[in-house]
């Protein structure tokens, strides 16, 4: 069936170790454009939302290692959710939470400051995700 995942055991591991080898893979760009985007003097556009794009091609490839089972548009749908709630945190301000916000951890995780645009870089993230994913598949296949 086109767009299903493999049933066997086996190919669902594989499945599942390439997109966590991808996401690990997105997250060392994602942290050097973070890190090195300024000092190399990319514009901040490009620092600021390449970022937040590799973080939710990063989410996809995440909840696809966990869920290998669902088609890649599933795993799409569940990685905007989590991708939209996140944002959307970004608005509560309890005292734990905007300590949290302050670590790097909590920075490069949850972000500090809630952005419409975001959501734009999430969703072009995701969709990159996704084209990742199914190339890897017919790599795979063929």
């Amino acid at each position: 069936m086109h767009g299903t995942q493999p049933d066997k055991p086996v190919a669902l591991l594989e499945t599942s170790l390439t997109r966590a080898a991808l996401a690990l893979a997105v997250i060392v760009c994602g942290l050097s454009l973070r890190w090195y985007g300024f000092p190399l003097g990319l514009p901040a556009f490009v620092v600021k939302y390449g970022g937040s794009l590799l973080w939710a091609t990063m989410v996809f490839l995440l909840v696809g290692v966990l869920l290998p089972r669902l088609t890649p548009t599933q795993i799409a749908a569940i990685a905007a959710v989590i991708a939209v709630v996140v944002e959307f945190s970004r608005v509560v301000h309890a005292p734990w939470l905007d300590a949290f916000r302050l670590t790097t951890a909590g920075a490069l995780l949850l972000g500090r400051i809630f952005s419409l645009w975001n959501l734009v870089a999430y969703a072009v993230g995701i969709e990159f995700g996704v084209w990742i994913d199914r190339l890897v598949q017919l790599r795979r296949v063929g």
